[in-house]
C-alpha cells in the first residue's frame, strides 16, 4: 500500500493543488492531514501550505522535485527516541536543515462509537507513546503509516472494533467521535521536528545568535579513533547535545555518527573542533547551521 484511505484522499487532493499553485509556501509533511507533521507546519509557520505526503522519501521528494521549498519532518521524540530512518534519510536526501521546532504530543482515542476496541491503530511511535494506555485496556497495538491516516484508516473500514490513535484535528477532520483525551504516558511528550531545504543558511547570518549545527562523520576504523575526533569538542568547550550511531552498509565495520552540537562555523572554538574531527574522520558532512529553537544545557 502507498496511498491515503479514502477519507483522507479528497483533503490530500485539495492541498495538493493548493501548494502547486504555490510551492514557495509549500511544506512538505509525512502523514495525512490531521497528523502530527500538518499541526507543527502550521504552528511553525501559520502562512504555509502543508503538503501531504505518503512516507517521507515522498516528502523530501517533494523538496528536490521542486514541488515544495521546505520538508517538516520529525527526527526524535523524548519517550520514544529517534524516529527509524530518519538519520538515513536526511544525509541520503541532499538537503540542509535550516530550523527546527518542538512540538507538545498529545494523543486522543477515536473510533466509530465508544468501543470498547479490540485494536488501536497509529504509527508506531505514537503507540509506543500510548502503550501504559492500550495495556490497561487489552487494546491490540496496530502499526499504520501516520497517526491521522490511522484515522482515516478506521473511518473507512466501519469496524466499531477498532479505534485509532490521533491528535484530536484529525477526529474533526474524519468523522469520529473521541473517547479519551491526553492518553499519552507522559505529560511533557514532546517530538522534535526539523526544516529541510535545498538550500542551506548561510552559518554568518547567525553570528550572535543562539544555533544549532548538525553532521555525520564515519571514523577510521583504528583503536581509539572516536576518541580523539571527539577530542577538540571537549578541548574547546563546543557543547555536544546528541551523538547517534548507527551502521552503514553490511559489513559492521563501518559506523556513521549524527551530532548536534551548539554554535555554528565562523565561532573559532566550532571551526578547531571541526578541523580536528576531520582529521580523525574517514569523512565528514555538514547537514545544516540553523537557529536554536530551545535552549540545551
Amino acid at each position: 500500500m502507498h496511498s491515503f484511505p479514502q477519507p483522507a484522499l479528497a483533503l490530500v487532493d485539495e492541498m495538493t493543488r493548493a501548494a502547486a499553485a504555490d510551492p514557495a509556501r509549500a511544506v512538505a509533511l509525512q502523514g495525512a492531514p490531521g497528523c502530527n507533521g500538518h499541526r507543527a507546519a502550521l504552528e511553525y509557520d501559520p502562512g504555509c501550505l502543508p503538503l501531504p505526503c505518503f512516507s517521507f522519501e515522498d516528502a523530501l521528494d517533494a523538496v528536490k522535485d521542486g514541488k515544495a521549498a521546505r520538508a517538516l519532518i520529525p527526527i526524535e521524540n523524548s519517550q520514544h527516541g529517534r524516529v527509524a530512518d530518519i538519520h538515513f534519510l536526511l544525509p541520503e536526501s541532499g538537503l540542509s536543515i535550516t530550523g527546527e521546532y518542538f512540538l507538545p504530543i498529545s494523543y486522543a482515542v477515536m473510533g466509530l462509537g465508544r468501543g470498547p476496541f479490540a485494536a488501536a491503530y497509529s504509527h508506531p511511535q505514537a503507540l509506543g507513546q500510548t502503550r501504559h494506555y492500550l495495556r490497561e485496556r487489552g487494546i491490540v497495538p496496530m502499526s499504520y503509516a501516520d497517526t491521522a491516516g490511522a484515522a482515516a484508516f478506521v473511518k473507512e473500514q466501519g469496524d466499531p472494533r477498532a479505534c485509532a490513535i490521533a491528535p484530536r484535528i484529525a477526529a474533526e477532520l474524519y468523522g469520529l467521535d473521541i473517547v479519551a483525551e491526553n492518553v499519552e504516558d507522559s505529560a511533557d511528550n514532546t517530538t522534535r521536528f526539523v526544516m529541510l531545504a535545498k538550500e542551506p543558511l548561510d552559518p554568518a547570518a547567525l553570528a550572535g545568535k543562539p544555533a544549532m549545527t548538525t553532521f555525520v562523520f564515519e571514523v577510521k576504523n583504528i583503536p581509539a579513533a572516536l576518541y580523539k575526533a571527539l577530542g577538540g569538542f571537549a578541548t574547546n568547550g563546543v557543547n555536544m547535545t546528541k551523538l547517534e550511531s548507527y551502521q552503514s552498509g553490511a559489513s559492521f565495520a563501518a559506523t556513521e555518527f549524527y551530532v548536534d552540537i551548539v554554535g555554528a562555523p565562523g565561532d573559532p572554538a566550532v571551526d578547531r573542533a571541526l578541523a580536528e574531527l576531520a582529521f580523525h574522520a574517514k569523512h565528514l558532512r555538514m547537514l545544516g547551521t540553523y537557529p536554536q529553537a530551545r535552549p540545551r544545557g
